[in-house]
């Protein structure tokens, strides 16, 4: 079968691992990105990380940072030129690049799909509203990378099948923890350990992220800890503020951007990641990756309540209440100082991606659903 794959997202070479355990799988796939792609956080140019198997490909794109707007102009000749069965547009309905997208993979005799994240009942207004409902008629089927967006589309009136399943997991090899038990036993150390307790996150420097609560939870610790923000985004400036307000800028590293080849080396240097995240009127975490990648390091993880959080963790680690800094306080506290409780976590974090939310898995779900759009079921 021969596969189309549309993808701002993977522009980071770490999650074109999914490419590449799709083409594993017999496909015959070509990734289509941008040179880059600019959001709040930053520009990300495109990576050339995962790329056996299968053809990785930029083409232009227009309005570069604009959600809703953007598209791909030479989409059209791309796709009459490929000839495939099936054209995957990993992007939300209601955008351009979506409806646009939809309207070349036709042209080209293909089927679509698409992928959605938003968990919120939100009525747009035109040109989006027909955008999404154009999208609707066209697809037969739809991922959903949460279960409250599933229940989103069906009750806007989305009647193609819908697959709950995360827009991608983690390579286990690659997010792995420490081999060796010495360097596990030094990451569970008690706080008392001659190295400060290592707090982290990872992600964008954003409002809704909660991380101006983490820092005031971070100033009310005692004991030797630090806390490291690894991100950019526009709050950074913000957060420095706040640190040095709070007393804690010499214990507080900031506005550090590692590419995705850095990230398990730097969640293997934490003792616990936190994603205090917050839900506002237009968005609420709609999964936080970071906490898979963490788990798959086997770092233990503290998330808020908000969206898809309390089910991505389980029972594999800590969360509480958003917005609510005493809890988030004493779970940080309690966790620093009990060295069992966070090698307990780490172990149940580890077995749970393992279980759920491994690349493999993932890509494997995403042919059976290429299949049943291919032949038209």
């Amino acid at each position: 079968m021969r596969v189309v794959l549309i993808s701002k997202a993977l522009v980071v070479g770490a999650y074109q691992k999914k490419a590449e355990e799709i083409a594993g799988l017999g496909i015959d796939l070509t990734v289509l990105i941008p040179p880059s792609w600019r959001d709040r956080r930053g520009m990300q140019p495109a990576e050339r990380l995962h790329t056996t198997g299968y053809e990785l490909r930029t083409i232009p794109i227009l309005f570069n940072g604009a959600y809703h707007f953007h598209f791909y102009p030479t989409l059209v000749r791309e796709l009459r030129k490929l000839r495939p069965q099936v054209v995957h547009l990993d992007e939300e309905p209601y955008n351009l690049a979506t409806v646009l997208g939809v309207r070349a993979a036709r042209a080209a005799g293909a089927r679509p799909l698409f992928f959605t994240w938003q968990n919120l009942l939100r009525r747009y207004p035109p040109p989006f509203r027909w955008f999404e409902r154009t999208v609707y008629r066209a697809c037969p089927a739809a991922i959903a990378g949460n279960a409250e967006a599933q229940d989103v589309l069906a009750r806007k009136g989305y009647r193609g099948e819908i697959v709950v399943l995360p827009q991608f997991g983690v390579d286990p090899t690659i997010f792995r923890p420490h081999e060796e038990r010495v360097d596990r036993e030094e990451r569970i150390r008690p706080a008392s350990h001659s190295e400060p307790f290592h707090i982290g996150y990872a992600g964008g420097l954003l409002p809704e992220k909660g991380l101006d609560l983490l820092l005031r939870a971070c100033g009310g610790l005692t004991g030797d800890w630090r806390l490291t923000l690894a991100g950019s985004g526009e709050q950074l400036q913000t957060l420095r503020n706040l640190a040095a307000d709070t007393g804690i800028a010499d214990r507080v590293k900031l506005g550090i951007r590692l590419s995705s080849a850095d990230m398990p080396g730097f969640y293997r240097s934490l003792d616990l990641l936190v994603l205090p995240s917050r839900t506002r009127p237009n968005w609420k975490e709609q999964f936080g990756r970071v906490l898979i990648e963490a788990m798959a390091c086997g770092v233990p993880v503290l998330g808020s309540d908000s969206g898809e959080i309390p089910r991505v963790i389980g029972d594999a680690g800590v969360v509480f209440p958003e917005e609510d800094l005493e809890a988030l306080r004493f779970q940080l506290k309690r966790l620093m100082e009990d060295a069992t409780a966070r090698q307990s976590l780490a172990a149940a974090g580890r077995q749970r991606v393992l279980a759920r939310f491994t690349m493999a898995e993932v890509a494997r779900r995403t042919v059976t659903v290429y299949n049943t759009v291919a032949n038209g079921r």
